[in-house]
């Protein structure tokens, strides 16, 4: 595919995950399904609370991941800029979009040693696709996906829904597994495998965490389904029928956080996918995941400006403090001790 081609796919894709009519979400992330029982008597400071963890040795000030997005469109540059820059003031992490196109093509879209000078003291993730780790001189991308940026980890996606139902889209995927397994083996710094809105299974995470891999994201459904997104793209009636008997498809983010944390009890883990707020982030902490990831519930505000990214997380931030306040729990480890109550509705 002309790197043209796969930058105004990747500008497409912004395009329909920022309109809420198009990017609707297809599938309840579980978050619904539970509640935490009130705790009326924390007998806490709400200033006290600790949300510090850490991240590949790192530490951080709260348990948040700007997961990625944006990768090959020519907008993307700010966008990448105003979300480095407020992941360091606020001490969170922050993994890039795809750097497929900006280390093939001639545009970097901001990926490049700036990008790191502007989040020096953060987790910085490279990310490149498995179905290019597997091609020919796939580790080398790999490599230069991590150089590029000066990055603590390299972000490995896997998105075979998406391929799938994609015209243009990569169809052979033999061999990805042990693509990564070398990759794990032979570059310098950990790996990190995600999937895109589908979900990641305990079977399938153990086969990574076996193949070396260091932290899971299980990116689960309740978010951006890209089956429906490529339905938007559809320039047929086939393909897009073909793309939306998929908009519902996969495990939900709540399901595949509890499954692979039982499976892989000291795993480092990730819970992105319809986190749509500080109570949500809480649920997903408590059934696991070590760290909450967010992506197109920021994109809208990552186009505008960094002080608008900044307010957006401290808004998250206070509700995540608050869910804390109000379960007792003084830090996120008691966190992962709150109760929860099966429960319909919010909260």
């Amino acid at each position: 595919m002309k790197q043209s081609d796969l930058s105004r796919r990747k500008d497409d894709h912004l395009d329909i995950v920022l309109d809420p009519h198009k990017a609707a979400r297809q599938v309840d992330a579980g978050w619904e399904a539970l509640r935490f029982e009130h705790c009326a008597l924390p007998e806490l400071d709400l200033d006290d609370i600790d949300l510090g963890c850490s991240l590949l040795g790192i530490p951080l000030r709260a348990p948040l991941l700007i997961s990625s997005m944006t990768g090959g469109a020519q907008r993307a540059e700010a966008i990448n800029r105003h979300l480095a820059e407020a992941a360091h003031e606020l001490g969170i992490a922050m993994g890039v979009g795809s750097q497929r196109v900006s280390l093939q093509g001639g545009h970097d879209q901001g990926l490049t040693l700036a990008l790191r000078r502007m989040a020096p003291g953060i987790p910085l993730l490279a990310n490149i696709g498995a179905a290019q780790l597997r091609e020919a001189g796939g580790l080398d991308l790999a490599r230069r996906a991590v150089d590029a940026l000066e990055a603590n980890g390299l972000i490995i996606h896997l998105n075979p829904l998406q391929e799938a139902v994609q015209p243009e889209g990569d169809r052979q995927w033999r061999g990805v597994l042990a693509s990564i397994a070398q990759a794990t083996r032979l570059l310098p710094v950990p790996v990190i495998v995600k999937e895109v809105g589908a979900g990641l299974s305990a079977g399938v995470a153990k086969a990574l965490v076996d193949a070396g891999v260091q932290v899971i994201d299980v990116a689960g459904a309740g978010g951006t389904s890209w089956a429906a997104v490529e339905a938007e793209r559809a320039l047929s009636e086939d393909d897009r029928a073909v793309a939306m008997a998929f908009a519902g498809w996969g495990i939900p983010t709540a399901t595949a956080v509890q499954a692979v944390r039982q499976a892989l009890p000291a795993v480092t883990l990730i819970a992105s996918g319809g986190v749509r707020d500080g109570v949500d982030a809480a649920k997903a902490i408590r059934l696991g995941a070590d760290l909450v990831g967010q992506a197109a519930g920021v994109l809208d505000v990552a186009t505008q400006s960094t002080e608008a990214v900044i307010a957006h997380f401290e808004v998250m931030l206070r509700q995540l403090r608050i869910a804390c306040f109000c379960t007792g729990s003084r830090d996120l480890a008691a966190l992962r001790q709150a109760r929860l109550v099966p429960g319909p509705g919010p909260g």
